[in-house]
């Protein structure tokens, strides 16, 4: 049990955390990330790269610190916040010509749905269930409803991603319509993709158009569903209910 001033000291240490942009680090008993990366080495993972912005020191610091047990952990820097896509990009001398794994650092994933991801061939993406999603994460409903729609052939393979569905879309496609939570395995040509992608209207290098170029061009992605909760860490007010579905889940760097 902690003493009063203790957790006054640990509110004043998240909300520092959280106004830093870091909010991977936010601390629900230990560092979240410590959940996001101990769940990857679960299913196999033993090198991880966090791409972090030039002035993020304190990621640096983190990856040294928990690097070398069943996980390797550097860093790549995205000069400027230019999108997914560049972010991605950043990763390119880290991945070597491999597939990798991309997902969110503030989300924590299940066990389950990263090891099916891992185990696909070729390249793929995980098509989330709309009301696991609602029913299993810390998620609002209103949230997930704007969540990009994954549309798939009969033989599971992605066809198309509609990102901020309106309503006629969400119609048109049906409630089963999984949706995507940017938890990706992805080629190596995706590092060329991410090259000659266009800004999205947002203004940024979005890695989703990277990945329908690369459907355009015949490169397949494997939908794997997953009917499971993802937690979300968007902010210091989502600490008490990612603490306690945390709650009992081993941590093993």
């Amino acid at each position: 049990m902690r003493r009063a001033d203790d957790t006054a000291q640990l509110d004043e240490d998240q909300a520092a955390v959280a106004a830093s942009g870091v909010k991977a680090l936010i601390d629900v008993g230990r560092p979240f990330l410590d959940y996001v990366i101990s769940v990857l080495a679960d299913v196999g993972v033993d090198e991880v790269c966090l791409v972090i912005g030039p002035e993020h020191e304190v990621l640096r610091e983190y990856a040294a610190r928990v690097s070398g047990g069943r996980v390797t952990v550097t860093t790549a820097v995205q000069a400027e916040p230019l999108g997914t896509a560049d972010a991605v990009a950043a990763a390119r001398d880290f991945a070597g010509g491999q597939r990798v794994i991309v997902i969110n650092s503030d989300n924590y994933y299940p066990r389950e749905a990263l090891a099916a991801l891992a185990a696909a061939p070729g390249s793929a993406l995980v098509g989330f269930d709309r009301t696991a999603l609602v029913e299993r994460s810390n998620i609002p409903a209103d949230r997930i409803r704007a969540f990009a729609l994954v549309a798939t052939d009969s033989t599971g393979h992605l066809t198309d991603i509609v990102e901020k569905p309106d309503e006629a879309t969400l119609s048109a496609y049906g409630e089963e319509a999984p949706v995507s939570m940017n938890a990706w395995l992805l080629p190596p040509a995706i590092f060329d993709a991410c090259a000659r992608i266009q800004p999205s209207v947002r203004g940024e290098l979005e890695i989703i158009d990277a990945v329908r170029l690369l459907v355009a061009e015949q490169e397949p992605f494997t939908v794997v569903p997953a009917a499971v909760g993802v937690l979300d860490m968007s902010s210091r007010g989502d600490v008490a209910a990612v603490q306690e579905a945390l709650a009992g889940i081993e941590v093993r760097l």
